[in-house]
């Protein structure tokens, strides 16, 4: 059964706030991303025919263990149920077009995730190294100790106005190195390999076809 929410929060790390030339937010820009972008390990992302500007964006998923509203942050982990790797895939021209970002964000194959890792097995969210590899190649890494807003804020933030319930899946923005911002632009090809790589989680891998 699919998750019934899957929330996304951006320019979430400083480095990728200050790369997409954009003011530090004061509190989590949250958008939705359709639950029928899910894909898993290995699935292939389908690049739309009508893009040149496929972009990847490595974040640390929430699996929401235990339903709650205005769930203090004192008490926002205790919900979680494990973590993931997730891809937000991206069709730049598209949010470029759209003063929304859901659709360029939500189109089939464009939420690669897993593998989910029990909350206990990871420990603390806020200590894991994050890289997104290409064809091999790091394109990103940071760690998750760089957010802006930490993963209980988020939790907290989010459940004031919307009821988290069992499986709701939050995604919690990604780091700088977007292939937008690499010079010239690193978009992703049919061919390309795109890894997520989260400390403690695992490995997350698909083709681009």
């Amino acid at each position: 059964m699919p998750p019934g929410k899957v929330i996304c929060v951006g320019l979430n790390y400083l480095d990728h706030a200050a790369e997409a030339g954009a003011e530090v937010p004061t509190t989590p820009i949250c958008f939705a991303k359709w639950p029928n972008s899910l894909i898993g390990h290995g699935d292939p992302i389908r690049r739309p025919s009508f893009t040149d500007e496929l972009d990847y964006e490595a974040e640390l998923a929430v699996v929401i263990g235990r339903s709650g509203a205005d769930i203090a942050e004192a008490d926002a982990l205790d919900h979680v149920a494990g973590y993931a790797c997730f891809n937000d895939v991206t069709d730049r021209a598209v949010q470029r077009a759209e003063s929304q970002w859901t659709r360029s964000k939500s189109f089939d194959t464009f939420g690669p995730m897993g593998p989910v890792v029990p909350a206990a097995d990871v420990g603390d969210p806020q200590t894991l190294a994050i890289r997104c590899l290409v064809n091999g190649e790091v394109v990103q890494a940071s760690s998750t100790a760089k957010m802006i807003f930490s993963v209980a804020s988020i939790i907290a933030h989010i459940s004031t106005s919307t009821t988290l319930e069992p499986g709701d899946i939050i995604a919690t923005g990604t780091p700088a190195g977007i292939g937008l911002t690499h010079v010239p632009p690193r978009f992703l090809v049919p061919g390309d390999e795109v890894t997520v790589d989260i400390e403690r989680i695992g490995v997350l891998s698909n083709p681009v076809v």
